[in-house]
């Protein structure tokens, strides 16, 4: 069993716990890098297998120069990476923390550590609507994703739908793998970025960045279709066709606006929720964010509300990868502060200011996309909503009408509804707005599966 001690445990080797790292250990901090990939990057900088022999994967990626440098600076930083690592709970004892975590072959890992940093990403936020489960309907991410890691498209008729910054990237990347992207499908608008002026002539390279997907979509004759939706997918073996409305202010259907678009495939998302099941089992305090995800409630420091932890990235609201690497690189300086290493309080100043810009560009973007409650109106009696355990609509809104179930948790408890293999990821939100109310913590004792064998493995006393 594999026993590491270190000044500091970062969980998620993706843009903020790669930064993270790499300028720990140059400060002269002690680092185990703990991650469920094969390879450092995670979502981000997804790289091809290398099975496949890409040639040029940095094709599929915007700023892989970011990544390379970052990459290369931890083979050199002495830095223990502790690839394909699932961490499943973390543990205070009396001299810090301990991390317990499982391989892919199920081997058992235990981590000491005087301070850690979660820097756990985030997944998709998917709204379902009817057809949403059939074979060639993927995630926007996911559609991203195949083509990074495999090297393949999810169809050579691909929609690309949701709400978010996400999906020009999508669209674009698919486009110019040689997909055809009939409509790129965005529920909300970009207008709303206009109530956020002086955040966007703050943050230029953003505005230049939306340029380029632009520019990309236009070349390859790519429609935007704004304040609109993918309210229904048709086929039978797989995705044939989407049934495309438009939407009032509060994502509401407009009668009459329906207007099919054939397609095998369908890329969809509607931004991303951070993942905080580490987070939230350890009792960090959280926020609601102004795309209406749940977040860390965080310090300028990156400090969560429980001592000898900090965050970074998507886990204190999602912003994308220059954000997350910053926080990352500010978390490191604040912890070797923390623990009495000489503290550069000049880069420290600077990354302030550079992430204070960058999150109010986030906040601003997630305002501008943040879905309206009108959305549920999509959906079917019949439609399933938790798809692991195939439970309706008609019955979660039974559950809250008929039975009483006033919050998420109750719903769960009478229907099942995110008691399936993804332990209500997918379903989530959808639960939660059906539900009546707004997102809330995703709070669990372990963050991912373990053999039991690994529990009856811990010692009674965890100091």
């Amino acid at each position: 069993m594999p026993n590491s001690a270190a000044d500091l445990a970062i969980v998620g080797a993706g843009p903020a716990g790669l930064a993270a790292a790499v300028t720990a250990a140059e400060l002269g901090l002690t680092v185990v890098l703990l991650d469920a990939a094969s390879r450092p990057g995670g979502q981000f900088y997804r790289s091809p297998a290398p099975g496949l022999r890409a040639e040029r994967p940095q094709a599929l990626h915007h700023d892989w120069q970011a990544f390379a440098t970052r990459e290369k600076r931890l083979r050199d930083s002495g830095v223990e990476h502790l690839a394909e690592t699932h961490v499943w709970t973390v543990l205070p004892n009396n001299e810090g923390w301990t991390l317990h975590a499982r391989t892919q072959a199920d081997a058992p890992v235990t981590v000491h550590a005087r301070t850690v940093l979660l820097a756990t990403g985030a997944y998709e936020r998917q709204l379902p609507f009817p057809g949403w489960t059939l074979p060639g309907v993927v995630g926007a991410g996911g559609a991203q994703a195949m083509l990074k890691s495999g090297l393949v498209l999810p169809g050579r008729r691909v929609v690309v739908a949701g709400s978010g910054p996400l999906l020009l990237a999508v669209a674009a990347t698919l486009a110019s793998a040689g997909a055809r992207v009939p409509a790129v499908v965005e529920a909300g608008a970009y207008t709303g970025y206009a109530r956020s002026t002086a955040t966007l002539l703050r943050n230029p390279a953003k505005l230049f960045e939306g340029a380029r997907y632009g520019a990309a979509l236009a070349r390859h004759h790519v429609r935007p279709l704004t304040r609109h939706a993918v309210v229904e997918a048709h086929g039978t073996a797989r995705v044939e066709a989407v049934t495309v409305a438009r939407l009032d202010r509060d994502w509401r259907p407009v009668p009459g606006t329906a207007r099919r678009i054939p397609c095998d495939a369908l890329a969809v998302g509607h931004g991303l929720v951070p993942e905080l099941s580490l987070a939230t089992s350890l009792g960090c305090a959280t926020r609601t964010a102004t795309d209406g995800t749940v977040a860390l409630a965080l310090t300028r420091d990156q400090r969560t509300s429980v001592p000898g932890l900090w965050a970074a990235g998507e886990t204190g609201g999602v912003g994308g990868a220059q954000l997350a690497i910053t926080e990352g690189e500010l978390a490191a300086h604040t912890i070797a502060a923390s623990l009495g290493r000489q503290a550069d309080g000049e880069e420290t100043a600077r990354l302030h200011r550079t992430r204070d810009r960058l999150r109010s560009f986030a906040d601003a973007m997630g305002a501008a996309h943040r879905p309206g409650e009108g959305w549920t109106e999509w959906l079917r009696e019949t439609t399933d909503v938790c798809r692991c355990e195939e439970v309706t609509a008609r019955e979660i809104r039974e559950a809250t009408t008929e039975l009483g179930a006033s919050d998420p948790r109750t719903v769960k408890l009478l229907t099942r509804a995110g008691m399936g293999w993804c332990q209500g990821r997918m379903c989530g939100p959808a639960v939660a707005a059906l539900c009546g109310g707004g997102a809330s913590p995703d709070r669990r004792p372990l963050a991912c599966p373990v053999p039991l064998r690994h529990l009856t493995e811990l010692p009674t006393d965890p100091a």
